[in-house]
């Protein structure tokens, strides 16, 4: 068994803003910036799929020295916007740690949508948008993995509390 990289999520998030990369953070890490207490392993991403934005996005992709996760064979495997186009799901090892990236995530809105709902959130000189609540459930829900059960439970509490 691999053994994990440690998560620089920050580190990774920083590259992405810098270059201007249009994404939403999903999955644990946005549970952690809702309150959760869960432990994660891996930043989880959903991103704008025009041309621009997957250029900038591999862009960042190439500078953090990405890899196919799980995958010790040497595949060709270049991470910019020509790939990027041609993928709906990728799990990745960066030298900032584990990042997946999710064109669209089941049970998740239209990106547009996922976006429009986010909330804001400072990350000390930067900010990043990260899933609303109900779309975090919904990926959750949708997911159905244990863990993701045991998320919906405590991000649905997280959700009362703030009303």
């Amino acid at each position: 068994m691999h053994e994990r990289p440690e998560l620089h999520a920050e580190e990774i998030l920083r590259r992405l803003t810098a270059r201007g990369v249009d994404f939403v953070v999903i999955g644990g890490v946005a549970a952690v910036l809702w309150g959760s207490a869960r432990l994660t392993y891996d930043l989880d991403i959903c991103y704008a799929t025009d041309d621009g934005n997957l250029d900038a996005l591999g862009s960042v992709l190439i500078e953090l020295g990405a890899t196919l996760k799980g995958v010790d064979d040497d595949v060709p495997f270049i991470p910019d916007a020509r790939t990027l186009r041609h993928v709906e799901l990728l799990t990745l090892n960066t030298t900032a740690g584990e990042l997946d990236l999710l064109a669209h995530p089941a049970g998740g809105p239209t990106y547009d949508a996922l976006r429009r709902r986010a909330a804001r959130v400072d990350i000390g000189e930067f900010h990043v948008l990260i899933a609303s609540l109900d779309d975090l459930i919904l990926m959750k829900q949708a997911a159905g993995r244990k863990k993701d059960l045991a998320d919906v439970e405590e991000l649905d509490a997280i959700r009362r509390l703030s009303r």
